[in-house]
């Protein structure tokens, strides 16, 4: 692949995670001869984390292929930056123009599994234990919950609060990976949202987190989007 040796696919974690839960999609991208980055977020507020993912974008150079999972759908949208070709969702919230994370996240009905979130007194939402296991990866290995859980970082109430400006989805190609056993982000909520992106959309039987459960399906998805945009 040429092509990949002047580009850059950086990886955006989403809320309760850091850049560590793309551990298994870096390796087998770096095994093609990928250049890969992540992107940390403090997941402080959705200015904050957008801020945050332009610094890791200004350390790159040539193009740039963006994936974000779940809450970073909406990191990724406010990258409107010329060298960024493609926009990957993976099972990722993708608000509009003028809504917020939560608006999307509870537009349909919460699956029965789903844990209760509520923020602490400091305004940040921390995963109960029990919902890595149940909701956020339930087809995850033992080892695999057992490092999620110990490594997770809360979510500010004020990143989900947080009206969008217009997305970069309206400019730049997209592709959505729908999650059909997601148990945190229903399923059709994902759809509706691919749909209105007019996203290239895969739909698979997998879970919330497919990064850890499925990362082949997760690698295919990036490099169709690399393949389409960077050749």
């Amino acid at each position: 692949m040429s092509y990949s040796k002047n580009a850059t696919i950086v990886l955006v974690h989403g809320a309760w995670a850091d850049g560590s839960s793309w551990e298994l999609v870096i390796r087998k991208l770096q095994e093609q001869g990928w250049n890969v980055v992540t992107a940390p977020l403090p997941l402080t507020s959705l200015s904050d984390d957008a801020a945050a993912l332009r610094r890791t974008i200004d350390r790159t150079e040539g193009p740039v292929i963006l994936a974000g999972h779940a809450y970073a759908g909406a990191v990724i949208g406010t990258a409107h930056e010329e060298r960024v070709k493609a926009l990957v969702y993976i099972a990722a919230l993708a608000p509009d123009e003028g809504e917020t994370v939560a608006q999307v996240f509870y537009r349909d009905e919460p699956h029965p599994d789903a844990p209760k979130l509520a923020p602490d007194a400091d305004g940040f939402i921390w995963m109960p234990d029990t919902g890595f296991e149940q909701a956020f990866a339930q087809n995850a290995t033992d080892e695999q919950i057992a490092v999620t859980r110990a490594v997770q970082r809360p979510i500010a109430v004020k990143s989900i609060q947080e009206p969008v400006t217009a997305p970069a989805w309206k400019s730049k190609p997209s592709w959505y990976l729908i999650a059909e056993d997601d148990r945190m982000i229903n399923r059709k909520t994902q759809r509706f949202m691919a749909e209105r992106m007019h996203a290239m959309m895969e739909s698979f039987p997998v879970d919330h987190t497919p990064l850890l459960t499925a990362p082949e399906k997760v690698v295919d998805i990036i490099l169709e989007a690399a393949q389409s945009t960077l050749a």
